[in-house]
């Protein structure tokens, strides 16, 4: 017995440590960008601790020589239409897949996956030429309208399914016998039971649009219309990376996720697990 207890310690100490370790691993790129931030750009690449001055003025110098808080509200709200469509389209669409059974709905549904396989970069060229033709270059529309019909739609569509198959279909009967329709059902029932899933994919996908530069930089040519990540491009040319700078930028952009991400985190586990687990 005390051997057995001796070896679930040992077990314990060991998994823990490694997930240590690996924690420490993925934090440090973290912390460089931190302290680099606050660096003198002739010690870029010196190792120091704590920086030696300690620049508090790197963050005003972004602030003086972009737009940066136009760059802010571009991905703010871009990330906002684009989370609310997502969820919005994405319920409605997993609650059919997972409660209205129609001949051929199981097929649908896998095509529908499979469209998540095609690299963005193949569809790149045909989608341009449909939003040039629609006059919607250099707008935010394709930036919002993209992600919610295309493969950011389809995660959400598979992530609300997954959840509402979970939900006994006694609580649907029950709500039919009342003479609730199929939207009312959906949404006084199924959206309220779905909080954790809407948790997860609230924070997957604002993250996603948030994080996004290959379409920006695709459909975007004016610097007032730009958002975060690819404004971050304007502090390298070819001179050379105003280091300091860009990673007192990075630093203000990632903020607003370690913001969500603190406040869902309970509800981001929940839904993960829930999810997952059918």
């Amino acid at each position: 017995m005390n051997n057995n207890r001796k070896n679930g310690v040992f077990t314990k100490v060991a998994f823990y440590g490694i997930l240590s370790v690996i924690s420490l691993i993925m934090i440090v790129p973290f912390l460089w960008m931190i302290n680099t931030s606050f660096k003198d750009s002739t010690k870029i690449f010196s190792f120091q601790f704590i920086p030696d001055p300690f620049r508090w003025e790197n963050y005003l110098q972004v602030l003086k020589t972009t737009p940066f808080h136009l760059f802010y509200f571009n991905s703010f709200y871009i990330a906002v239409l684009v989370t609310i469509g997502t969820i919005f389209f994405g319920s409605l669409a997993g609650y059919a897949f997972a409660k209205l059974k129609f001949k051929g709905s199981n097929l649908l549904f896998l095509c529908l996956l499979s469209t998540m396989m095609i690299p963005v970069e193949v569809i790149t060229i045909p989608l341009f030429l449909f939003m040039r033709d629609l006059g919607l270059i250099n707008t935010h529309v394709p930036l919002i309208a993209i992600p919610i019909l295309g493969p950011a739609g389809v995660f959400g569509i598979f992530v609300m399914r997954q959840f509402f198959l979970l939900v006994p279909k006694e609580l649907e009967e029950a709500a039919m016998l009342d003479g609730c329709s199929y939207f009312r059902i959906y949404w006084n029932i199924m959206l309220p039971l779905a909080k954790p899933a809407i948790a997860t994919l609230t924070i997957f996908t604002f993250l996603t649009s948030w994080n996004e530069f290959y379409e920006p930089l695709i459909y975007i040519n004016s610097k007032e219309l730009m958002t975060l990540p690819l404004a971050l491009a304007l502090f390298t040319d070819e001179v050379g990376t105003r280091w300091e700078l860009l990673m007192s930028a990075s630093v203000m952009a990632t903020v607003p996720l370690l913001i969500i991400f603190f406040f869902a985190q309970k509800q981001f586990i929940e839904g993960v697990t829930m999810t997952g687990g059918k």
